[in-house]
């Protein structure tokens, strides 16, 4: 079975995550950290940016699959799929910022979001 919404949001969040392994990785040689971060502000909001996206994308993109396999609609899908990759973005730039901080909060809230409903969606579509 083609899962072509679930595809798209998990490759865009792939390729999300790489992006923040990068900064992680620059952040390291810059600092000449090999293991975790030091003193190293910089790279521990890089570190806690891409660790962070790592523990709660997987979760998410499993909930949205068995949605998209139950036959979900594409406009829930690309609703949910859409509201992840914003709010983890907008999680990522507001790592470093100080609080109070609306991309931070606005970035979880979407995430956390997008579990709950795509969990619900996904018990409703079980018949």
């Amino acid at each position: 079975m083609a899962v072509p919404i679930v595809a798209l949001y998990g490759a865009l969040n792939a390729v999300l995550n790489v992006v923040l392994a990068v900064r992680v990785t620059i952040g390291r040689r810059r600092s000449k950290t090999s293991l975790g971060v030091g003193t190293d502000e910089t790279l521990l909001h890089a570190s806690r940016a891409h660790g962070n996206n790592a523990e709660y994308v997987p979760i998410a993109l499993i909930v949205l699959l068995i949605a998209e396999i139950q036959g979900g609609s594409s406009v829930a899908m690309h609703s949910l799929g859409g509201a992840l990759l914003v709010g983890r973005i907008l999680h990522a730039i507001g790592i470093p910022m100080r609080a109070p901080n609306p991309y931070r909060a606005v970035g979880m809230a979407l995430t956390w979001g997008v579990i709950l409903a795509a969990s619900g969606y996904c018990l409703a579509l079980r018949g």
